[in-house]
């Protein structure tokens, strides 16, 4: 494991959700192969649209076709809802860690650019929901990361700052949204765009397994 140096003034853990807590690559690349062989057929395959993964789907589909982004974000939405609890899996150390931090009286929230009512479901599914009190989903924001708005938000629920928190997450995104924010910043390897394409926006650190964020916290977990 990667020595680390340890971030104990951090009181306050921002996490991305899918690709980040909840392992949703599946469905993201089903939901999106469906859509666009509905749309576009035969003209689009996975390795593709693995680069549609991160900003909203509204973003994704309007430079696709300004004129069926309604239209298409349904198509999507309903395929993504049907397959949900099919294809949606856990990472590993993922609940442990979460689980840990939040003994340890950690602020913890969700930040995600998908919408709240599917943000919970994934949580729900894998046991997730229990531990966050604060979710700041697309649709509580007028802008998305990686603006500061959404973080900020999350922060000033929490009674938290900038200097006190760190953003966790599996895209540019997310990094470059706590950076932005005045955050400390952490990418994970398991990112489905590759840990090097990740660590070009320069996270300050790079986590290898979701279990590695309580030695960069300084938390322990020895029993007592």
């Amino acid at each position: 494991m990667t020595k680390y140096n340890t971030m104990e003034h951090v009181d306050t853990v921002l996490f991305d959700l899918d690709g980040t807590l909840i392992n949703t690559i599946d469905l993201i690349v089903s939901s999106f192969m469906h859509t666009m062989e509905t749309y576009y057929p035969g003209e689009y395959e996975e390795k593709d649209v693995i680069h549609f993964i991160g900003p909203p789907l509204s973003e994704t589909f309007e430079n696709l076709d300004p004129e069926r982004v309604a239209e298409m974000t349904h198509t999507y939405r309903t395929f993504n809802h049907e397959k949900h609890d099919d294809l949606v899996t856990e990472y590993e150390g993922v609940l442990e860690t979460v689980e840990a931090l939040h003994k340890q009286g950690y602020k913890l929230a969700i930040v995600t650019t998908k919408r709240s009512d599917t943000a919970i479901k994934g949580m729900k599914l894998m046991g997730l929901d229990r531990f966050f009190d604060v979710i700041v989903a697309l649709d509580h924001v007028e802008n998305y990361k990686p603006h500061p708005e959404p973080l900020e938000k999350a922060l000033e629920q929490l009674g938290s700052r900038p200097e006190q928190a760190i953003m966790i997450g599996d895209s540019q995104h997310d990094i470059l949204g706590g950076k932005n924010t005045g955050t400390k910043t952490a990418g994970v390897a398991w990112s489905v765009k590759g840990r090097e394409y990740l660590e070009t926006f320069e996270p300050d650190v790079m986590l290898d397994s979701m279990t590695d964020l309580l030695d960069v916290l300084g938390v322990s977990t020895s029993k007592q």
